[in-house]
């Protein structure tokens, strides 16, 4: 069994049919089916050609989520995530779960620190509802030498210690950690001021490390290609990686390649390790 616990309806060109069709070609029995709702103005540019007619939630609404989870159940899990700035999230995020089942906190993606007041009510209801969260980070990127002039102004999230104290202040709730701006702390150097994605082999002293072993909360999504480059970077560190927190990472795509598992497959992992990437690790915060 393969669960995609990232991915979103009507993105890269995909429409229901050819989704559907693509995770049959990959092997994947079912995929969380996120949403990410924010105020246009946070839309980064560079997605307008992949999001056909963005609305007023956002880029990716609740309701395109919805009417891809109502026409093929038995594929999707649903997901769903207001932004927690805006009056009633909490209500609205209680409602879809009461209604509609959702299963899923995601995906908060917003130029708001994810240690956000307002974010953190959500974030506790998520934890009395059962939903795991799943939050992508990136930061904004400044030109080396260039005294202090950036090159990608597009964060989300904030720092790394944001989404810790995020974590920290909700223990009963359980967070995926997505993107650059997280996987780029795999390793110990500070090319996650310079560079959307690490290169060259890990460094000891990464943050994400730290933070697995400092919060049992804490899971790594590796969707995308932040989650895919940072494991690809080094793949003897990345074996290890992912034998030493085999019961921490699940497999997700963000996209309809199939690269991931490819790596994956490279590794040589036990099938135990795999069977818990690829399935049992989502199985256990999300039980169907």
């Amino acid at each position: 069994m393969i669960i995609d616990v990232h991915n979103h309806p009507d993105w890269h060109g995909y429409d229901l049919n050819r989704f559907v069709a693509n995770m049959d070609e990959n092997g994947i029995d079912k995929t969380w089916l996120l949403s990410w709702e924010s105020p246009n103005h946070e839309y980064n540019p560079i997605y307008i050609d992949l999001i056909p007619n963005p609305g007023p939630d956002g880029p990716i609404s609740f309701a395109r989520c919805l009417s891809y989870a109502e026409r093929c159940p038995e594929r999707f899990v649903l997901g769903y995530a207001p932004d927690p700035r805006q009056p009633f999230a909490v209500q609205k995020l209680r409602a879809a779960v009461e209604i509609y089942g959702v299963r899923v906190c995601g995906e908060i993606k917003l130029r708001m620190f994810l240690d956000n007041w307002d974010a953190l009510d959500m974030y506790r209801y998520c934890g009395e509802a059962g939903l795991p969260v799943i939050v992508h980070l990136d930061y904004r990127l400044y030109s080396a030498g260039s005294n202090g002039a950036y090159h990608q102004d597009w964060w989300y999230g904030g720092a790394i210690e944001n989404f810790a104290n995020a974590i920290a202040a909700c223990p009963e709730t359980n967070f995926l950690g997505h993107s650059s701006g997280f996987w780029s702390h795999i390793s110990g150097d500070d090319q996650y001021l310079t560079e959307f994605f690490g290169s060259g082999k890990v460094q000891p002293g990464g943050k994400l490390i730290a933070m697995l072993d400092k919060y049992p909360n804490l899971y790594c999504d590796i969707s995308g290609g932040s989650g895919y480059s940072a494991l690809k970077r080094d793949p003897e560190f990345a074996r290890r990686f992912l034998i030493d927190y085999q019961d921490r990472v699940c497999y997700g795509r963000d996209y309809f390649d199939n690269i991931h598992q490819e790596f994956l497959n490279s590794l040589d992992l036990p099938q135990g390790v795999l069977d818990k990437i690829y399935y049992k690790n989502a199985l256990k915060l999300v039980p169907l």
